[in-house]
C-alpha cells in the first residue's frame, strides 16, 4: 500500500502509540516517532523496525523539536506523548504537567507552520470523579485542581484549552479524542493500571489487589477499536467538532473484572483489598453517541476475547522476563567455568 501521508506520533513507543504506528505503517505512511522513552518502550516498535517509512527519533516534547522532527513536512501530528497511569505521571508532576501544555504548544506550532492536521489524545479525567453519568463531551468534570491526580488531569484539560484556542485564531487545524480506559497487548506490566496488575498478579500467582471495595466502575476498550476510532477522528473531514469521547460503554465493577481474569487464568488467587488512592474516580463510562453519529464508531471487540488476547501478551511478556533474569544470573558462573 501507498500513501502521501507522512506522520508525526508523538509518543509512539508507547502502549496505544506503537499500535498506531503499525496501523499507519500498514496504511503505507512515512511514520516519525518522537518519544522520550519515559515510558514508551522500544521493544512496543520492534517488530516494525524493518519497514519503510518509520523513523524514531528520541527527544522530549517539552524541548525544542529535534532537526529530524522540525525539518519535516508532516501532513498529520498525533499527540499521544505522556505518562497515562497514576504511578507513572506523579512521579515527576511537573514534567507531566509541562509535556500537557508545553508539549502541546510545540507540537501545535509544528502542526501551524507545516499545515498539518493536529489530533490530540486527551483524556476521560478530564470528568475528574465525574457527578453526572455516563459521561458526555458537554459535561465540565469534577476535577480537583490540587490533588495528587491534577498534573495530568487538569495538564490534560489546559492543553485542550490551547488547542481549542489555536482552532479559534484560525492557526491549526485540530481534533481531540477523549480517550476512556483502554486495555490490551503491549501494555506496560508494571504501570500500575487495574487490567495490567490484576492480569499479571493472576499469571504470577500473587494475590489480585483491588483499591477500595471493588464497587467502583470503569468501561474498558479494547485497545484495536480505540486506533479505529482515532484514525476516524483524524479522518473527518467535517467541521471541527469539538471533543470526541472513544471507550467502550460496557460499564463493570471492578470486582467483576477480578473475576472474569481469575476465571480466565483458572486460578484461585486471594484477593487483597488496599485503601482507594485519592481523587480516583467512583463511576467512569462514556457515551459515545457524538463518535457513533459523525465517524460511524462503535467498539467491536468484546471484553472476554480483549482479555484472552491481553493475557496471553502478558504470558509470553512475563516468561521472557523470567528467562533474561535466569540468563543474567548464569553468567557469573559460567564466565568462571570458563
Amino acid at each position: 500500500m501507498t500513501s502521501d501521508k507522512t506522520a508525526l506520533v508523538a509518543g509512539g513507543a508507547g502502549f496505544i502509540g506503537s499500535h498506531l504506528v503499525e496501523r499507519l505503517l500498514g496504511e503505507g505512511a512515512k511514520v516519525v516517532v518522537l518519544d522520550n522513552l519515559q515510558t514508551g518502550r522500544l521493544v512496543n516498535l520492534a517488530h516494525l523496525r524493518t519497514k519503510a517509512g518509520l523513523k524514531i527519533v528520541t527527544a522530549d516534547v517539552i524541548d525544542d523539536l529535534p532537526p529530524e522532527v522540525s525539518n519535516t513536512r508532516f501532513t498529520h501530528i498525533y499527540n499521544l506523548a505522556c505518562a497515562a497511569s497514576p504511578p507513572h505521571y506523579q512521579v515527576d508532576p511537573e514534567h507531566t504537567m509541562l509535556t500537557n501544555v508545553v508539549g502541546t504548544r510545540n507540537l501545535l506550532r509544528l502542526a501551524e507552520r507545516t499545515g498539518a492536521r493536529f489530533l490530540q489524545t486527551s483524556t476521560s479525567e478530564v470528568y475528574g470523579d465525574p457527578e453526572v453519568h455516563p459521561q458526555r463531551e458537554e459535561y465540565r468534570g469534577w476535577v480537583s485542581c490540587t490533588g495528587p491526580r491534577a498534573c495530568y488531569d487538569e495538564g490534560k484539560r489546559a492543553a485542550e484549552a490551547l488547542i481549542f484556542d489555536f482552532d479559534r485564531l484560525g492557526r491549526a487545524d485540530v481534533r481531540v479524542v477523549r480517550i476512556f480506559n483502554t486495555y490490551g497487548p503491549r501494555m506496560d506490566p508494571c504501570d500500575g493500571r487495574v487490567v495490567s496488575n490484576v492480569i499479571c498478579q493472576a499469571i504470577s500467582g500473587n494475590p489480585l489487589t483491588i483499591y477500595g471495595d471493588g464497587s467502583q466502575t470503569r468501561s474498558f476498550c479494547y485497545v484495536d477499536d480505540l486506533v479505529d476510532g482515532i484514525e476516524r477522528l483524524m479522518a473527518f473531514e467535517g467541521p471541527q467538532p469539538g471533543p470526541v469521547n472513544l471507550g467502550n460503554p460496557n460499564e463493570l465493577t471492578v470486582s467483576d473484572l477480578v473475576e472474569r481474569v481469575l476465571a480466565l487464568a483458572g486460578s484461585g488467587n486471594e484477593v487483597a483489598y488496599l485503601p482507594l488512592p485519592t481523587d480516583d474516580p467512583r463511576r467512569r463510562k462514556p457515551d459515545i453517541s457524538l463518535a457513533a453519529s459523525l465517524l460511524g464508531w462503535e467498539p467491536r471487540v468484546d471484553l472476554q476475547a480483549g482479555l484472552e488476547a491481553t493475557m496471553s501478551y502478558f504470558q509470553q511478556e512475563l516468561s521472557d522476563e523470567a528467562t533474561r533474569a535466569a540468563h543474567q544470573q548464569q553468567q557469573p558462573t559460567l564466565a568462571a567455568a570458563e
